[in-house]
């Protein structure tokens, strides 16, 4: 049933039934009370860590950060998971596989394999996802004595000749590169990719690559479709806590001699084959604007201000010199650069005492702009909310012994305002405040208990747990004007750079759930929230932006989840319009939680509770949008007043529409939610809303 035909028999349903509400919200629109322009780069998203799914490299570990041996479980015929990829295997026996440090091409040791005659000895990775028809290329780089005779075969089933093999000799003495190249001749979850040698004497593998032929610069050519199609418009990078462990020079250069490092922040392995030139290569792939954060962690400000002449400097800096020898001698120009992440939070590496990032702040933003004064700086700021947010959920469900200096929440403007500190302290060196939140969408804050507990409110209560903690930093900078007064002078606007529901409950223990619809809808209305302090925002940068793909089991692109719907939508017509007044005879009502921590003093939303509703007219008043969000499951009406501009009639609705709050979008799978274009000849005397449904109306103006 497409979503007209459902409208349309849900309508039949209500009247047969009597069951419309028996008041329409009255809504009014005045067209002539105008607010600052919707940013386009309100639409940005969170890269973390610096490797990102949109990157075509097929191998695991291609640069042997793990040594090669023999695993003790019998080898698996099927696909690779993600959470438990495969490694490389030793061909025969495992003694002939030797982890060599004296000769290691990058990282610390390199495989060396030891020849035995006419007996095959090597290496292989299974578990590649290979399509019939398919090509691909790579490369690989190989040492090792004359007598070696190397074949590197892409294996796609059991028989002997499912394969495709090449040979390489005679054999060099010192590492060379061989370019490889393979079309597979079948479907498979469980392709293999093996190096053997047969001769006298050995060899060493430096590192390997192979990607599907048709990649775009080394990116998934699907990935970078969709997400230019989405839309993002500006990308955070490299994170995230993950910035606090990294070393961004690792990630320059060669980018077969980058060394593979562990990911000291999430475990596992950091490649570094993407750095800041890919991307570069990434952003200007999908018209995003580059947000690069240094690492002040464990980072220190001379590597910050090398890090910004390399990307900034020109051809006669020396970082610019650099920069040019890998192949780019253009600066990239970055303006936006990030001092931190989350310095406020001991998970954070390199956490410390507020009076000590001050310190720090200044001396990385002075050092940084130092090398390029037009650069801007976000600087790492925390409202009360998110610290206490923080530090009870740390606690709460994952074991950290925080010191409290008192229960939360905490008082804006008191010693635990992480924010407010930074304002007091280092005003002068701030452009932006970077802030982060985060909440838990079934569950509400207990003062008493200072814990959270679950909480089964009505869909259209659970989803503004989200909006709400955003609303609360908009609070908080108000009483930040009345206690700074010079701040009012510095046009100091909010970075919201990252933020998303979070999808933790606890009930009998700890458990992830999925939400479904709720959080689409929770994103929606924060989007809202926005749209109403336009003037108090520079950006904003939604965590999961780059996760709102639907990929396939080869890693490519096929569709987006529910809020990559909503994000493309949004960003397509509602951006860089001017927001005007939205008012209503229905106030949103409180939820559950605490002031100052889970939510704000005065509800979030528009005063047409159930639905929220934000307007907007285009630059040159030809245009009015207006955005209606149903987060109820039953179908809503409302009657419309517009003064101050007069509208023609005509217009179009964009709807994105679930059958109910279990929808979503599976890869592989028919999509259970769509975008849905429908003409509307002229504006309804009263507006129909679906359940549990994002409307975007359009309407011509003159």
């Amino acid at each position: 049933m497409n979503q007209t035909t459902r409208l349309i028999a849900v309508l039949v349903v209500c009247l047969t039934l009597n069951i419309l509400p028996a008041l329409a919200i009255e809504v009014n629109i005045d067209a002539s009370k105008t607010g600052e322009p919707i940013t386009k780069l309100i639409y940005g998203g969170l890269m973390e860590p610096a490797s990102i799914q949109a990157w075509a490299e097929m191998l695991y570990d291609r640069k042997f950060f793990y040594a090669v041996e023999l695993r003790l479980e019998p080898e698996r015929e099927g696909p690779r998971f993600l959470s438990m990829p495969d490694t490389w295997r030793p061909v025969g026996p495992a003694e002939f596989v030797v982890m060599d440090r004296e000769y290691s091409y990058v990282g610390e040791h390199t495989p060396l394999i030891k020849l035995d005659g006419s007996t095959p000895h090597g290496i292989r990775q299974a578990g590649l996802a290979l399509r019939k028809g398919k090509s691909y290329t790579g490369r690989i780089i190989l040492a090792g004595d004359s007598g070696a005779s190397i074949k590197v075969s892409l294996v796609w089933g059991v028989n002997p000749g499912d394969r495709q093999t090449i040979k390489i000799s005679p054999f060099p003495g010192s590492y060379a590169k061989f370019p490889l190249k393979f079309t597979s001749k079948a479907d498979t979850n469980d392709g293999r990719l093996k190096i053997v040698g047969t001769g006298n004497g050995e060899f060493y593998i430096g590192a390997v690559s192979l990607m599907p032929a048709d990649n775009v610069q080394g990116f998934n050519p699907d990935t970078i479709k969709y997400l230019k199609e989405l839309g993002i418009t500006i990308a955070r990078w490299p994170g995230g806590n993950y910035v606090s462990g990294y070393d961004w020079q690792y990630g320059i250069g060669d980018i077969d001699k980058r060394p593979p490092v562990s990911d000291v922040v999430r475990g596992g392995l950091e490649t570094n084959d993407n750095g800041i030139d890919e991307f570069m290569i990434f952003c200007r792939l999908i018209d995003a604007e580059p947000y690069i954060v240094v690492n002040s962690g464990f980072g220190d400000a001379l590597s910050a201000a090398k890090e910004v002449e390399y990307c900034n400097g020109s051809i006669d800096t020396p970082m610019g010199r650099l920069r040019a020898s890998g192949g780019h001698p253009e600066p990239y120009n970055v303006k936006l650069w990030g001092i931190g992440n989350e310095m406020y939070g001991p998970w954070q590496m390199g956490h410390m005492q507020l009076k000590h990032y001050c310190l720090k702040h200044s001396l990385f933003t002075r050092a940084m702009k130092k090398i390029d004064p037009t650069i801007k700086v976000v600087a790492s700021g925390a409202t009360v909310e998110e610290l206490g947010w923080c530090s009870i959920t740390m606690r709460q469900f994952e074991g950290w012994n925080l010191p409290l200096t008192m229960n939360v929440p905490y008082k804006v403007g008191s010693r635990d305002d992480w924010s407010y500190g930074l304002l007091t302290s280092i005003l002068d060196d701030v452009d932006y405040l970077g802030e982060h939140f985060h909440t838990y969408l079934d569950m509400a804050f207990d003062e008493k208990t200072q814990r959270f507990y679950d909480v089964k409110d009505p869909l259209e209560l659970c989803v503004r747990r989200l909006p709400n903690k955003l609303a609360f930093k908009f609070e908080a900078w108000q009483e930040y004007l009345k206690r700074i007064p010079s701040l009012k002078e510095k046009n100091i606007k909010f970075a919201f750079d990252e933020w998303s529901p979070r999808n933790r409950t606890v009930a009998g223990g700890l458990r992830i759930e999925a939400l479904a619809m709720k959080s689409p809808m929770a994103v929606t209305l924060t989007y809202h929230e926005m749209f109403r302090h336009t003037n108090m925002i520079y950006m904003a940068a939604y965590a999961g932006a780059f996760r709102t793909l639907l990929s396939d089991n080869t890693g490519s692109a096929v569709g987006y989840r529910v809020e990559g719907l909503i994000f493309k939508a949004f960003r397509e017509h509602l951006c860089e319009i001017i927001p005007v007044a939205v008012i209503g005879d229905s106030p949103q009502p409180q939820i559950k939680g605490t002031v100052g921590l889970d939510k704000a003093s005065k509800p979030s939303g528009s005063d047409t509770f159930p639905l929220d509703i934000v307007a907007g007219v285009s630059a040159d008043r030809k245009t009015l949008t207006l955005s209606v969000i149903n987060p109820t499951e039953s179908a809503q009406n409302f009657n419309l007043n517009i003064t101050g501009l007069k509208l023609s009639g005509a217009g179009k609705l964009w709807q994105i529409a679930a059958d109910d709050v279990n929808a979503s979008n599976v890869g592989g799978e028919k999509p259970e939610v769509d975008i849905v274009e429908i003409p509307v000849k002229k504006i309804p005397k009263k507006f129909i809303v679906a359940p549990i449904s994002i409307n975007l109306y359009e309407f011509e103006a003159g």
